[in-house]
């Protein structure tokens, strides 16, 4: 079977994730669908790994780079600590574009206190655009690791800031002088600062979740929303209801989406934070991530068994909807 861009479908994926290597014991959690992290035990210490390309907005795609991927360290429970990247460039690509991409790496890791150790640059034949592929590490040093398998039947189901944020600011760069056309160049920019406001760092809600008794935390990526949320309910062996109603989708990416006939829950989701706790929990949450002016909303409850997954609309219940392949992909034709 021929296969499309995105993810890869779940079942073949889980075929591939059989070929582990060596068997190590302080491996603590190795590839698994739907983890955002591996963790090795290190004497006293744990280990969080992790590694994520980035091949859109190729304009700030080394700042990208370091913040997807210090989002996956955070939903751990972990500090990101160490980063290091894969640069590839096209062919006939301008030493500034190289610059430029290292800055954005040096930038972005110093804003969030990450050492910048290596990597690896060449010129590649084959690719048209930038691809950088990152590599972060991060600690943690007492406490549990949160896992997205974490969710428990029963939990409540918080997604914080909204739908498509990454998304939002990726159409927005490629795609300036449509939309500058279409609704003007306040509304482009503000599109496209989506990246810093409200941003795609998830560490503030991650760190403050972990004080509040987090189960499970997931960062959504490709697949968006609706995807992620799938993800860390089948992680769990569990199902989930998702209240689309309450999901947050702001105007900028509201009005892209219905522009180029997108479905925002699975527009790419970096930006946002899933995360599950006991109802008391999710609310107290709530309330403080909103004193700390992070928009967040109580969006559904983890429900028991398997591939029973729920979306409520308008108070109809129809199959959750979600798709490997992200919204995206529709506007920039990869």
């Amino acid at each position: 079977m021929a296969l499309r861009t995105g993810k890869l479908p779940p079942e073949l994926l889980k075929k591939l994730l059989k070929n582990t290597g060596a068997r190590d014991p302080r491996v603590v959690l190795g590839p698994r669908i739907g983890e955002d992290a591996a963790i090795v035990r290190l004497g006293g210490q744990l280990l969080v790994l992790k590694t994520d390309p980035v091949t859109y907005a190729s304009d700030m795609i080394g700042w990208y780079a370091v913040n997807v991927n210090a989002n996956d360290i955070a939903t751990r429970g972990a500090k990101p600590a160490w980063f290091q990247a894969v640069v590839l460039l096209p062919p006939g690509s301008e030493e500034r574009l190289a610059e430029d991409i290292f800055k954005q790496i040096s930038n972005a890791a110093k804003e969030l206190d990450i050492a910048v150790t290596g990597g690896h640059t060449e010129v590649t034949p084959g690719i048209s655009s930038p691809i950088v592929v990152g590599d972060m590490h991060g600690v943690l040093d007492r406490g549990k690791p949160v896992l997205t398998s974490g969710a428990r039947v029963g939990d409540s189901i918080v997604l914080t800031k909204g739908a498509g944020i990454e998304g939002t600011a990726a159409i927005a760069r490629e795609r300036r002088k449509e939309l500058v056309k279409a609704f003007g160049r306040a509304f482009a920019d503000r599109a496209a600062n989506f990246l810093f406001e409200p941003g795609l760092s998830v560490l503030p809600e991650a760190r403050l979740a972990v004080k509040h008794g987090v189960r499970a935390m997931h960062d959504p990526t490709e697949g968006g929303v609706s995807m992620g949320i799938y993800e860390l309910g089948a992680a769990s062996g569990k199902s989930v209801e998702l209240d689309v109603d309450r999901v947050v989708v702001l105007p900028e990416t509201e009005r892209i989406c219905a522009r180029y006939k997108l479905d925002p829950l699975g527009l790419l989701g970096s930006g946002a934070l899933i995360a599950t706790f006991r109802p008391a929990d999710a609310d107290s949450y709530v309330r403080d991530a909103k004193k700390q002016a992070i928009d967040a909303a109580v969006v559904g409850r983890v429900v028991p068994g398997k591939d029973r997954s729920k979306a409520i609309v308008g108070g109809k219940v129809t199959p959750l909807s979600f798709s490997e392949r992200d919204e995206v992909l529709r506007v920039l034709g990869q």
